[in-house]
């Protein structure tokens, strides 16, 4: 019985990069213990035929809090904000989960058992998106000279979610939280904070995004004990840029040392010419080596 799975969800839109998800995680023979199991939010009947082959489990997803369908409006794939909480109600046969969302893709297994055992003892295993090469970590309007209005990502969310200001406060400079992929263990307590924040921010503010503030309101203002983990176990690209070692083949961080990216994460896409490299798969842009050269090339994974 596999302890261990890793969990994402799929429209028919995003089909073609959860197909990316699971072959860059299935190419590693270290993947044959772990459990993948999908979330549909949307998938077509013929998507989930061809799924079922590659993947343990695949179970439809709902709204697991109640959300008045004027806020819906007909997209379905909103689910993701809410389902991705409830992960031990859907997949209970397991003892450790990792949510990777499906515009992420795994360049190394390390990263993989990094998660798992960052969630050792019930903490929530997490990448904060700050590191070196971060110039903008959050945005501020300057007005009447020393006068400035707060811009950050969290505080802004807060506010239109209808949070306290004694809440929104403290989430405002603290490091944003993607959670586009985190680990957890079943039993863990997390589990309990996030839902019961959630069902605050999805009262009072947008469906989307209302889950990632949920989990930044956990950390910073439950205090859920967490395990942070480096930059490139999430790599957030359109954040900042890789470069590509030639010699190994693979993407690693721009700065010195160079790690290896663990999960390349096309988190609100890599454009050009108004087209989104998540939906168009020959978008490609200029990559620098650690040589200096300029690669043209696709962040997409490519087995």
């Amino acid at each position: 019985m596999k302890k261990n799975v890793i969990v994402s969800l799929a429209d028919s839109n995003y089909y073609p990069l959860l197909c990316e998800l699971i072959d860059s995680i299935k190419r590693f023979s270290e993947s044959i213990n772990t459990a993948i199991c999908i979330l549909d939010a949307g998938l077509s009947d013929n998507q989930k035929k061809e799924l079922s082959s590659k993947v343990d489990e695949i179970k439809s997803a709902e709204w697991d809090i109640k959300v008045p369908d004027n806020k819906i409006k007909g997209r379905e794939w909103l689910k993701s904000q809410v389902s991705r909480a409830f992960l031990p109600k859907y997949f209970p046969n397991y003892e450790k989960y990792l949510w990777i969302d499906c515009d992420a893709w795994v360049n190394d297994w390390k990263t993989v058992e990094i998660y798992f055992k960052a969630c050792d003892n019930g903490k929530l295993g997490i990448t904060q998106t700050i590191g070196p090469g971060y110039k903008i970590t959050s945005r501020v309007d300057w007005v009447f000279g020393r006068l400035a209005v707060i811009k950050s990502q969290n505080f802004k969310h807060a506010i239109k979610s209808n949070i306290s200001y004694e809440k929104a406060r403290k989430l405002a400079f603290a490091p944003h939280i993607n959670i586009g992929v985190f680990s957890l263990e079943k039993n863990s307590i997390c589990w309990n904070s996030w839902q019961e924040n959630l069902r605050h921010t999805l009262k009072g503010g947008e469906i989307f995004g209302s889950e990632q503030l949920a989990m930044n309101m956990s950390v910073y203002i439950d205090n859920i004990e967490s395990e942070f983990l480096p930059l490139n176990c999430n790599w957030i690209t359109s954040n900042l840029l890789p470069k590509f070692d030639e010699e190994n083949k693979t993407f690693v961080e721009p700065y010195l040392p160079n790690y290896k990216i663990g999960i390349m994460h096309l988190a609100a896409g890599i454009w050009k010419d108004n087209k989104d490299m998540r939906l168009d798969k020959d978008i490609k842009i200029d990559i620098k080596t650690l040589t200096g050269k300029i690669l043209n090339k696709s962040l997409r994974f490519n087995n």
